[in-house]
């Protein structure tokens, strides 16, 4: 199993930054590889991404979802195995870090040099980077769920 964690901080109150996260069929617009998203219940998504080629569609699990503080997930199932958390940190009125942990499994040879080249840390860093320049240049967040699971 490989880890990743990564942090950005983004100029936009916690509020607004949990509830965009929250909005999980946005994340194509700033997730590389990440073709489509369906929220399907209050903890089930099914995803849609092509990484490196190769498509995947896999189920995944919200398994913690505490407002403006964390959303956990896991993955169900088939080929794609990860579980990850990020939390939401106020840093002021108009300042949030957003963290992020990944915990995943490389599959083939394909993916296990993808993670010892670090090619995964790259696509996480550069996934963060763009979330802080969508939500930075909306200065407010596309939807909300204040739900908790």
């Amino acid at each position: 199993m490989s880890k990743v964690e990564e942090s950005v901080e983004v100029d936009v109150p916690v509020r607004a930054v949990y509830d965009q996260w929250t909005q999980f069929e946005s994340f194509p617009h700033f997730m590389d590889g990440v073709e489509r998203i369906e929220q399907r219940t209050d903890r089930m998504t099914h995803w849609v991404a092509k990484i490196g080629g190769v498509s995947r569609e896999f189920e995944a699990e919200i398994t913690e979802q505490i407002p403006d503080e964390r959303v956990a997930w896991t993955t169900l199932g088939g080929d794609v195995r990860q579980a990850g958390v990020v939390t939401f940190h106020r840093i002021s009125d108009t300042r949030t870090k957003v963290m992020l942990q990944l915990d995943y499994t490389p599959e083939g040879l394909a993916e296990n040099a993808a993670d010892k080249l670090g090619i995964v840390k790259h696509r996480v860093v550069g996934d963060l980077k763009r979330f802080k320049e969508f939500i930075e240049d909306r200065g407010r967040e596309t939807g909300a769920w204040r739900g908790q699971v």
